[in-house]
């Protein structure tokens, strides 16, 4: 129930609400609905990368158009969605902060070569699982809720809902972090409760206590080569 209801979740920082047809959200900047074509040309989405509130949902939105713009290339290889992600959203990841924190208590024991392979390991295995949780799609709307006063904040909490008919709503946490030159990322969600980061740092944790890090580095390098299959998440997870 868990991986399902992550593996769902996950699919909301893919979904743009201003780029979805028909579909809802509300304006970071002023809290209004918006509602838009799906034609949006992605190359024409500028991202505010000072504003974590507008940061979540411009990069979701940017996401989502070149889904749509790309749907011929998607469908004639699935494994193009990689190529989607890795350009339009992980730029917006602190996907190094979040490795690291994976990693806890192991990372201190790390050789600078390992942290580096560890980083590059995980982001591949983020960028595979984002992209088979894209083909979970099923025209959900999603809801972002107003921003808030950031000014003096290191690390900021953008609420989102996932909202499908005749189900109750997913309510989704985005935590986004201020870097030194003042631009925000994103680094985990909590979905219902449950922290991304902190249900991978468990697993991964146990695993490198019991395998190693180098052998957690070639599963995971493993785990990010896997096809993207059209009709199943469950095998990324």
């Amino acid at each position: 129930m868990l991986k399902k209801l992550l593996a769902s979740a996950v699919t909301v920082i893919l979904l743009g609400s201003s780029v979805n047809v028909l579909a809802k959200g509300t304006d970071a900047g002023n809290g209004q609905t918006t509602e838009a074509s799906k034609t949006t040309d992605a190359s024409s989405i500028v991202i505010d990368t000072k504003n974590p509130y507008s940061m979540i949902e411009g990069a979701a939105n940017k996401t989502f158009a070149s889904f749509n713009q790309d749907q011929a290339k998607i469908k004639a290889d699935p494994n193009y969605l990689k190529v989607i992600i890795q350009d339009d959203l992980m730029p917006y990841i602190d996907s190094k902060y979040a490795s690291y924190k994976v990693m806890g208590q192991y990372l201190r024991d790390s050789t600078k070569e390992q942290r580096n392979n560890f980083v590059k390991a995980f982001t591949g295995y983020l960028v595979t699982t984002y992209a088979q949780a894209f083909t979970e799609y099923t025209n959900q709307k999603i809801q972002f809720s107003p921003a808030e006063d950031f000014a003096n904040e290191r690390i900021v909490s953008v609420d989102v809902q996932v909202i499908e008919q005749g189900r109750p709503p997913i309510k989704l946490i985005f935590k986004v972090r201020r870097l030194k030159d003042n631009t925000w990322k994103a680094f985990d969600m909590v979905a219902e409760g449950v922290s991304l980061l902190s249900t991978k740092q468990s697993e991964i944790g146990n695993l490198i206590r019991q395998q190693g890090i180098d052998k957690v580095i070639a599963t995971l390098n493993e785990k990010a080569q896997q096809p993207i299959s059209s009709n199943s998440s469950e095998k990324n997870n």
